[in-house]
């Protein structure tokens, strides 16, 4: 990869053509319960959504405001207003030149993500290959996409780790995970899991726990008094615990002991939280004695070892860059959702790291990323 910017996003989110699920499944197989544009009636209304198992789901056709324009936040409700940015690989480049970045992490948009919900292993399956097969040609287009591999969680843990071997080899950089396993299975920290970690481990992919990564509880947020902006930021700015849930788990659990070479990422979850379960876990370590039940390592130790974490608008949290550790730490976009600093990213990150040291935020805005993700690169020869 050629380092034009010196600006990687450890968090962005690929959107999908409407044919891009009907072209790669079974018409004769699954039929209508391919993922599908369809139109539906809303407030009056005729507008698109996406069709998954046969059920149109509600809110955008694309959440991609950032790509909008004026006025803004605007999403889109039927599928001609789709910007081609959000979802053609080859036109979506001109959204990285446009912002001055130079490759960018791929979490799903809808409909991709969590067709395990839908309780059918094959239909399950198939729709997971789909999804990791069309951004593996996203691949095909540019170096620049690194794309995150969606699991197949109903095929159990041996067949989610079959995909995760077949989505890296086709181009995929990490695995994108559920903090809350589907019910009936095992506890995320179960030995259950441990051939999923030992894949990641092996191949060098990171792991990744995404906002609240399903961890929050359902309908807490459910206040009938909310407008939809409102719900929206009340739910939003919680991701911030989303690693002081997991880490504990993964440290006291023992995965950490038995993996200790796997990579962890949080993404749009913040930084600033990190510090408090830092030390929370190191008390907990000492006065529980915790290395006498198997957890040898001081967890602080495990975390500046294993564990990531990204930042967009917090000049706070950048103050404790040190604290959390300098190499742990990568930016994001978030592009093309509401919260994305696109098309003003580097203003965003001028005003976030204003004072930090030039060597700090070469690793914050693209050294970091390129260990992590195992990028072979040649040397910016531009910042900014």
């Amino acid at each position: 990869m050629e380092i034009k910017y010196g600006l990687i996003s450890a968090d962005s989110h690929a959107a999908f053509d409407r044919d891009d699920f009907t072209s790669r499944m079974s018409a004769s197989r699954w039929g209508e319960r391919i993922p599908h544009i369809v139109e539906v009636e809303e407030g009056g209304k005729q507008v698109h959504r996406w069709s998954v198992s046969g059920e149109p789901g509600r809110g955008d056709v694309c959440n991609c405001p950032a790509l909008m324009g004026d006025p803004f936040p605007t999403y889109p409700q039927r599928w001609e207003e789709v910007p081609r940015r959000a979802f053609d690989p080859a036109v979506r480049l001109e959204a990285l030149d446009a912002d001055r970045v130079d490759a960018e992490v791929l979490f799903p948009n809808h409909p991709g993500g969590n067709f395990y919900q839908y309780k059918d292993r094959e239909f399950e399956l198939d729709a997971v290959r789909a999804y990791n097969d069309i951004l593996a040609g996203w691949t095909q287009i540019s170096d620049r996409y690194l794309p995150l591999t969606g699991l197949p969680y109903l095929s159990g843990a041996d067949g989610v780790a079959e995909e995760i071997v077949r989505a890296t080899r086709a181009g995929h950089r990490g695995i994108n995970i559920q903090g809350r396993m589907p019910k009936g299975f095992a506890h995320l920290t179960d030995p259950y899991w441990d051939p999923v970690w030992g894949t990641c481990q092996e191949l060098g992919v990171p792991v990744h726990f995404h906002g609240s990564a399903g961890v929050r509880p359902p309908d807490w947020n459910r206040w009938e008094g909310y407008t939809p902006r409102q719900a929206h930021s009340a739910m939003t700015s919680t991701s911030a615990v989303t690693p002081a849930q997991i880490i504990p788990q993964l440290i006291f659990s023992g995965v950490t002991e038995r993996f200790p070479d796997l990579v962890v990422v949080f993404a749009e979850a913040g930084i600033g939280g990190l510090n408090y379960v830092i030390e929370a876990c190191d008390h907990e370590w000492e006065v529980r004695h915790l290395w006498t039940e198997g957890i040898s390592t001081r967890p602080s130790e495990t975390v500046r070892r294993q564990m990531n974490v990204n930042f967009w608008f917090e000049a706070g949290g950048i103050q404790l860059r040190h604290e959390i550790g300098i190499n742990n730490i990568m930016w994001e976009s978030d592009l093309p959702h509401v919260a994305s600093s696109y098309p003003r990213s580097w203003e965003s990150v001028d005003r976030v790291l204003a004072g930090v040291p030039a060597e700090d935020r070469a690793k914050l805005l693209y050294e970091n990323a390129l260990r992590v993700y195992r990028i072979e690169t040649t040397a910016p020869v531009a910042t900014g």
